[in-house]
């Protein structure tokens, strides 16, 4: 990954901020596109394809909440939100709109970086263009759907994360606590509600999964046929 340019897009109403993270990223080795508000970015997210968004939330006009829900409801890119709030409610409330990451202002230009290489790294491990198939479920994580048995079922952001990170790694045992990290979702038997979810659209057999299983005291793994 670090040979191949990665275009990246920073949108945020502080000049200052913008050009820091301009030069900076561009110093590691990545292609830099920004913008202002979330106008500008609406237009060169019509004419550029990105590999991750950096995104200010609180921008005059449309701010960083409402342009993630835009964004979602058209394509699926890695956003991290930026922000000064850094209460919980705030972070969780971009998490479940489909924001991948959250760090608050001020912080280290060096953890930004870390952030976007790890998320670079666990969203290209699984190519989102391809379809991949579970026994006999079909996984479209572009159009976020699973069709099985001829029934086509949506999947939600959460779930898209999970199957991503279990897709690329079959046969890894995730803990609940990893399975919140991954999805955004901190309670467990919310986690529990989800992965049961997941089962009805993977499975033949949901209350006998043979894929996506429990393992007793340690959490959840998926296997691929």
């Amino acid at each position: 990954m670090e040979n191949k340019k990665l275009h990246i897009l920073i949108v945020d109403d502080d000049d200052r901020i913008r050009n820091l993270l301009k030069d900076f990223l561009f110093n590691n080795n990545y292609i830099i596109s920004t913008a202002e508000n979330a106008d500008q970015a609406k237009e060169k997210l019509n004419y550029f394809k990105f590999d991750i968004i950096i995104l200010d939330v609180m921008m005059p006009g449309q701010n960083g909440y409402e342009l993630t829900k835009d964004i979602r409801k058209k394509i699926n890119i890695p956003i991290i939100l930026l922000t000064a709030k850094g209460e919980v409610e705030f972070r969780i409330k971009g998490l479940e709109l489909g924001a991948d990451d959250y760090i608050g202002k001020p912080f280290e230009p060096k953890e930004l970086l870390l952030r976007i290489k790890n998320i670079l790294k666990k969203t290209n491990k699984v190519d989102l263009s391809s379809k991949h198939f579970v026994g006999n479920a079909k996984i479209n994580l572009n159009k976020m759907v699973i069709n099985l048995n001829n029934k086509e079922k949506k999947i939600n952001n959460s779930e898209k994360k999970v199957l991503i990170e279990m897709l690329s790694n079959p046969g890894k045992t995730y803990s609940r606590s990893e399975i919140g990290k991954i999805s955004g979702i901190s309670q467990e038997r919310s986690i529990d509600v989800m992965i049961t979810r997941l089962r009805q659209k993977l499975e033949e057999n949901p209350k006998n999964p043979k894929f996506l299983q429990t393992i007793r005291g340690s959490g959840y793994v998926l296997w691929i046929e």
